[in-house]
């Protein structure tokens, strides 16, 4: 029996092949072009997009049934809201708290602090973990707690208090631990725009989770090596990390 392989394409997407079938996470563009040779492989294809945001959402995902039968579109409901696809275009259509099945993967729609949702699949006997856009992006303000300034403008110039908003993110997790105490995989933002303590939602989410191997994601801007901050730490507890080097790069789990 094969184990699972991930593969990382750009950002925050991956293709994770396991013996029966394959999924494609939050495709956006392709660099080293992981997704077309996966198309041509005989097995199921299952397709998550997280949330409407155009890093993690991109229409060129509808083309790929011209060349494979056999996929299936799994789409968090607010790209149905914001009409950046129609009804029909997707298979299952999934807010937090939808669950959907069939006799290959388990999915489950966890929540977010920014826009949709993230995922919780069970698949070949794995419970994998994608965080869509999950994670204490304010943690800048948080740096030193003791001086947090009462609220801010963001980038989508709209006040935001960064106290609430960790507030926010740690009540995301709490919910997913109401449903499990662990993942095999998880793949998780590290993101070094965020500035000071950018690792901080990292650090809460692997100390909420045991976690089997800990993927970094959304690092596209700050570069390959700022996702590696986290290794330490998931040493400390056990966990694999995998320190991704390149687009295309893969890794059996």
């Amino acid at each position: 029996m094969m184990g699972m392989t991930l593969t990382y394409i750009f950002h925050s997407g991956f293709v994770l092949e396991s013996e029966e079938c394959i999924l494609i996470f939050d495709y956006w563009m392709d660099p080293a072009n992981v997704v077309l040779p996966v198309l041509g492989k005989s097995k199921p294809v299952y397709v998550f997009s997280s949330h409407f945001h155009e890093d993690h959402f991109s229409r060129a995902i509808f083309s790929w049934r011209e060349k494979k039968k056999d996929i299936t579109y799994i789409l968090s409901k607010d790209i149905l809201r914001r009409k950046r696809a129609k009804q029909e275009e997707a298979d299952v259509w999934m807010g937090k708290g939808a669950m959907w099945q069939d006799e290959h993967i388990k999915v489950t729609a966890t929540g977010s602090n920014d826009s949709g949702v993230s995922w919780i699949i069970e698949v070949g006997g794995k419970k994998i973990f994608h965080a869509g856009d999950l994670n204490n992006w304010y943690a800048k303000f948080l740096y030193d707690r003791d001086n947090v300034p009462p609220m801010i403008i963001s980038d989508e110039y709209c006040e935001i208090d960064p106290l609430k908003e960790e507030k926010r993110f740690l009540g995301e997790l709490k919910d997913i631990g109401k449903l499990t105490d662990k993942f095999d995989i998880a793949m998780f933002p590290v993101d070094g725009r965020i500035g000071n303590g950018y690792t901080l939602g990292a650090r809460q989410f692997i100390d909420k989770f045991k976690v089997g191997l800990f993927v970094p994601m959304h690092f596209v801007m700050s570069g390959f090596e700022s996702s590696w901050r986290v290794k330490d730490e998931c040493a400390a507890k056990g966990i694999e990390y995998w320190c991704i080097e390149r687009d295309g790069a893969s890794i059996e789990c």
